[in-house]
């Protein structure tokens, strides 16, 4: 694929699948404390033995054979509680462009290693992306934004939200069986989602690293239907960790961890993460009806009643798509009236959809200006977006508000940045993600869907309302469900069986 190519891609293709791969370095890297099932016996949070002096840890980041980047963990006692500082460095190669990407965060822990207070910092150059939490009782406080501009969410938890770091601690000197397991809640700053996981003692296995031999077990789990795999030696060190599309991270120490990253010479994730198909399409943007053969969906987990909804069907394993009419009319005038408050989700902010934001809500206004038709004034925001955003690969978590400022981003940023107008419009919208067909192959893919009486997709990073047949739409909603697509990465196949360009009225 040549550079014009390439560049007409960047229109194509977001760093969706990116965000998700970083969610499972972080799930990797974090490796958030394991409370015992109280299935096998009771062990507690408070088992866990005092760090008495500072604590570091390095790991390199490997993906397939080539090393992308390192973390560095220290643990400090700080009165009765611990300071977690976690630094990760990658090093990606993005359609031909490499890109640094840096993420700290600092955590207050209890000695059990529980949660009290986090901030979460994202550079990526021209972006950066700060979040701040702390816990008090069964909810996470989260507050993104500065200044005038700083936004209070609240989450609730399952259960006690545990750092990582204290897995060490906690396996050290604890005698494991096999068959035995762990489970914990997992809070991730990146989704704002937290998860139950539950990890096994699968066996006892030698591992060779750099030459040399140790003897380990073996433990393992599953996360979003992808298997995470980590070697711990008797003291409860963890030396090697695996993950899905080749990931993989080893114990390292200060002086190699930083050493010799592929300055973006790596594989290209957007193409490792894409589906090839045989089928080639002409014109894939004039498509107003598909017809493929999905597979790989089995032993996933994953949730197929939206292939089954709107413009989708879904059965036998065989998916069929037909674009929305093109001549819209909406069937209200704004504002949208909701007494049901069925649609409340679609119309709300969201800690990266700042639909009541200043600059936001002024934004939207200015562009509406004194149309009432919530379809023409979707059409004005979209080709806003599309004509006003840099067609640019982000690495970092898309933040509508952001986006506004720095005017530049991926198809993360055009969706999240429309759907924030479009709230703040008072049209109900949602993010949606899936799959975009482009040059022979299928590219994950971020686009948004707007309330117009129906539900009316629309992308702001190809200016399409409808969208052609061959955006296939597999979750809709925040970041939390996004991380779905998790389960479908380097899985999912697809046939193309039938396709048309019939003028839709």
């Amino acid at each position: 694929m040549n550079r014009i190519k390439k560049r007409q891609l960047f229109n194509l293709l977001g760093g969706g699948v990116i965000l998700l791969w970083l969610v499972m370095i972080g799930l990797l890297i974090k490796k958030n404390y394991f409370k015992h099932n109280t299935q096998h016996s009771d062990i507690t949070p408070v088992n866990i033995s005092t760090i008495r002096n500072v604590q570091d840890e390095w790991i390199e980041i490997y993906l397939k054979d080539q090393k992308i980047g390192y973390s560095t963990t220290r643990i400090s006692p700080l009165g009765k509680n611990y300071l977690i500082y976690e630094e990760i460095v990658l090093n990606f190669n993005l359609m031909g462009q490499a890109t640094l990407m840096r993420t700290s965060t600092r955590s207050i822990v209890d000695q059990g290693f529980l949660l009290k207070s986090f901030m979460l910092r994202i550079d990526s150059g021209v972006v950066n992306f700060r979040v701040s939490g702390k816990v008090e009782g069964q909810s996470m406080l989260i507050e993104v934004g500065e200044g005038e501009r700083k936004k209070t969410h609240t989450i609730s938890l399952s259960g006690p939200p545990v750092i990582g770091s204290g897995i060490s601690q906690f396996f050290r000197g604890r005698p494991l069986e096999i068959g035995e397991s762990f489970k914990f809640f997992l809070f991730d700053p990146s989704t704002m989602a937290q998860k139950a996981v539950v990890i096994r003692v699968a066996a006892k296995e030698p591992l060779v690293i750099n030459r040399l031999k140790y003897r380990t077990y073996r433990l393992e789990t599953e996360m979003w239907g992808q298997k995470l795999i980590f070697w711990l030696n008797k003291n409860g060190e963890v030396l090697k960790e695996k993950g899905f599309m080749g990931l993989t991270l080893i114990r390292a120490n200060a002086a190699t961890a930083p050493r010799n990253l592929e300055e973006g010479k790596t594989y290209d994730f957007y193409e490792m993460a894409s589906i090839d198909v045989k089928q080639k399409l002409t014109d894939a943007d004039k498509l107003t009806s598909l017809k493929l053969e999905v597979k790989g969906l089995r032993d996933t987990h994953f949730d197929l009643d939206v292939l089954n909804r709107g413009r989708q069907r879904f059965r036998d394993g065989i998916l069929k798509i037909n674009t929305e009419k093109r001549s819209l009319k909406a069937a209200y005038s704004l504002p949208f009236l909701d007494p049901s408050e069925e649609m409340k989700p679609y119309l709300k902010a969201e800690f990266n959809i700042q639909s009541d934001d200043k600059g936001i809500m002024e934004k939207a206004r200015e562009i509406a200006g004194n149309q009432k038709d919530p379809a023409a004034v979707a059409g004005k925001l979209m080709a806003w977006v599309y004509n006003n955003v840099e067609k640019k690969p982000v690495l970092n978590v898309p933040s509508a508000v952001e986006v506004l400022k720095t005017r530049v981003g991926d198809c993360n940023e055009h969706a999240v940045l429309l759907t924030a107008l479009l709230r703040a419009s008072k049209i109900p919208a949602r993010e949606c993600v899936g799959l975009v067909y482009a040059n022979g192959r299928f590219f994950y893919h971020a686009w948004t869907e707007a309330y117009l009486g129906r539900w009316i997709s629309m992308d702001a990073t190809l200016n399409q309302m409808p969208t052609d047949a061959t955006h296939i739409k597999l979750v809709h909603g925040g970041l939390e469900k996004q991380a779905d697509i998790i389960a479908l990465i380097g899985k999912l196949k697809l046939k193309i069986l039938d396709y048309g360009y019939d003028q839709v009225n």
